[in-house]
């Protein structure tokens, strides 16, 4: 690898480091000014004051915040994430056994969202201002228009309940995903369809593509060996970074159709005012969408030669 590339590798990483920083400050005191106190919740309803303060000695709750922040940043440089309030079981074991589903969840939209964003792409792209162009713009305004949860219960009320094509929820089997990943990948669908789109017709109008036309090429090969390979450039970088934003915007889809994963965990953890949950999934979060982003840039000097790090 260039010096070039490594020092930009490490400039970036560097620039990560107070981004997380600023988001464990923003979790930690936000979440306290949520409502509700955990000590009452771990304690019951029925439960006496003595009983709750005795409760909120054991979780820390009685030291000032600025003393808890500090206990918190010191253990999470040690990779301790504590214990979770609700469970009394390790942060990480939690979120360890709701990440699998929500990978996979996040891993399958991003297939979905690529393959009917590009593909709808290309295809309207070279029908332009035909009806198709002008259906599929309407489609994706209302990818990005309609609200997850809506579009999440109409396709279970068609799919699940009238049809019996698919289950309404859960994840007994390969066909409970259908239903989620596609919901999820709604927004991102309407994103990289209106960018490939774009990116087309601006490749499609360089000499390159005139040059491939004059030389007698059929028009498949120019659209696919010719245009489609520089108009790819840029949907590649915004389907890397949609794949955090997938993850990171599961917290609605999973509650929606029940799923097992780290958004579930979420809502779960922020009803019971469990705060280590909520601690490390938003930070477990930040930092797959701060990798990403990193891994992303770093392959655009391989995707585009043009790209020089320096």
């Amino acid at each position: 690898m260039s010096g070039g590339f490594l020092g930009f590798a490490a400039r970036r990483t560097a620039a990560a480091i107070p981004t997380l920083f600023g988001v464990t400050v923003i979790v930690f005191f936000m979440i306290r000014v949520l409502p509700g106190d955990p000590a009452r919740l771990v304690a019951g309803l029925l439960a006496t004051d003595d009983e709750v303060a005795r409760i909120r000695v054991q979780l820390g709750l009685t030291k000032p915040l600025v003393v808890q922040y500090g206990l918190f940043l010191d253990h999470l440089l040690q990779g301790d994430l504590g214990k979770s309030i609700k469970t009394q079981a390790p942060v990480t074991s939690e979120i360890g056994s709701r990440l699998p589903p929500t990978a996979l969840l996040a891993a399958t939209a991003t297939v979905v969202a690529g393959a009917l964003g590009i593909a709808s792409g290309i295809l309207v792209s070279t029908r332009k201002y035909t009806a198709v162009d002008y259906l599929v713009t309407v489609l994706a305004l209302a990818g990005v228009s309609i609200p997850v949860f809506w579009l999440g219960l109409m396709l279970m009320l068609l799919f699940a309940v009238f049809l019996h094509l698919v289950p309404a929820g859960g994840a007994n089997g390969p066909l409970s995903i259908i239903l989620p990943s596609i919901t999820l990948a709604a927004f991102s669908i309407a994103i990289i369809e209106r960018m490939t789109r774009n990116s087309m017709l601006e490749s499609l109008q360089q000499d390159y593509v005139r040059t491939a036309r004059a030389k007698g090429l059929v028009e498949r090969a120019v659209v696919y060996r010719h245009a489609l390979r520089n108009a790819l450039i840029p949907v590649v970088t915004v389907l890397g970074l949609q794949f955090g934003t997938l993850l990171g915007g599961a917290v609605l889809t999973e509650t929606t159709f029940a799923w097992p994963g780290i958004g579930r965990l979420l809502v779960d953890s922020i009803e019971a005012r469990d705060y280590p949950i909520i601690q490390g999934v938003v930070l477990l979060f930040a930092l797959t969408f701060l990798l990403v982003n990193l891994v992303v840039d770093l392959l655009y000097g391989y995707i585009d030669p043009r790209i020089k790090y320096g």
